[in-house]
């Protein structure tokens, strides 16, 4: 029978990358929804950039989807060089009307139908189309003036796929701070890549009018602090048998294969700390959960990490995988499987993207 794992090997092996390619932008566009998994760290980005390549398509084929891939290290590798992405990395946003977040975006109200609906179906199922984000994004911190923090903590809140390296860095990007200018859609575009016929909404103008513009629409007005509550936790009695490793998994390593013929002690982690910064919805937290039911003899333990060391006799017995969130974790640390493990993120994507290629030569 089949394992979750399995599912996912065969949704790669079917996935279509030149449709992908023509089609990406489009919210019914062919767009693999590997993401969650692979934000949570069940298949890694080489794992399935390795099965694409395998299926002998040419070059050019294949090469956006593979750059897709490379974008997800490339903000890992980002954050882990910057160790803070909360804060504006390249330059201040600016201007700034309100550090809290649009009430119009979050309650649906904003009278765009493509926004509204997609906000509706991210409370549902835990998912956004890539053109949507932007979208929000840009509505947010470049029509509304709001600080990208809090608006992206909200989106991350509820994505499924939420990764904090790309959700954090990918609303800078919008926002002009972690960029060299800031990404404005009008609603022609919006209406082009979600098929509705919207007008006389506060997109409706051009692009110079967008930019240039010093009002906020009066629709954007309105600020919320929505209060983003935590799921309940239900936790495990933890039993650690000295004798054996301990094996570390968090929202961002539920690895089925990981060390899977070791004889180990399985703990997932819920670090209370990290939540109190960081919270997911209870949508998240069911797929979380459901991920981690993959994996044999697991143990579900809301805890922080230096309450756990205290349990565990040799930390020389504990592993984890590295990721900017586990930096205070105590033990053996294993590396990510990156497509381009030597290539450092310090400058562009696309320095680090050509750079890649011509090391490892991928495709």
């Amino acid at each position: 029978m089949n394992n979750l794992f399995d599912d996912i090997i065969n949704k790669v092996k079917e996935f279509d990358p030149l449709t992908y390619g023509k089609t990406r932008n489009f919210i019914d566009g062919n767009v693999s929804q590997l993401s969650p998994y692979v934000s949570r760290g069940l298949i890694s980005t080489k794992e399935i950039a390795s099965l694409i390549i395998d299926k002998q398509f040419k070059k050019h084929q294949i090469e956006k989807f593979i750059q897709e891939l490379a974008w997800r290290d490339y903000w890992q590798k980002k954050w882990q060089e910057l160790h803070n992405i909360d804060i504006d990395i390249k330059s201040n946003q600016s201007p700034i009307y309100s550090k809290k977040n649009s009430h119009a975006i979050t309650h649906s109200l904003t009278n765009i139908k493509a926004i509204d609906n997609a906000v509706n179906q991210l409370y549902k199922k835990g998912y956004l189309h890539n053109h949507l984000r932007m979208y929000i994004a840009s509505i947010c911190c470049n029509i509304g003036n709001y600080h990208w923090l809090q608006p992206a903590k909200w989106m991350y809140y509820h994505l499924i796929d939420g990764d904090w390296g790309s959700n954090a860095l990918s609303w800078q990007w919008v926002a002009g701070s972690n960029s060299h200018k800031k990404y404005y859609a009008n609603q022609d575009n919006v209406n082009k890549y979600c098929f509705t016929n919207d007008s006389n909404t506060f997109l409706d103008k051009s692009y110079e009018e967008l930019i240039s513009q010093t009002s906020i629409p009066t629709e954007l007005l309105r600020e919320t602090e929505d209060e983003l509550k935590m799921p309940e936790i239900k936790s495990d009695q933890l039993n650690i048998d000295q004798e054996l490793p301990t094996l570390i998994y968090t929202s961002y390593n539920l690895d089925i294969n990981w060390k899977k013929d070791l004889k180990a002690n399985r703990v997932f982690l819920l670090e209370p700390n990290h939540f109190e910064n960081y919270p997911i919805s209870k949508n998240v937290m069911s797929f979380l959960n459901k991920l981690a039911n993959e994996i044999e003899n697991i143990q579900v333990v809301n805890m922080n990490f230096s309450e756990l060391l205290k349990k565990v006799k040799n930390p020389n017995q504990i592993y984890f995988k590295e990721h900017p969130f586990s930096t205070h974790f105590k033990g053996k640390k294993e590396e990510r499987d990156w497509l381009f493990p030597e290539i450092s993120a310090s400058g562009s994507f696309f320095k680090y993207w050509k750079k890649g290629i011509k090391e490892y030569k991928l495709i």
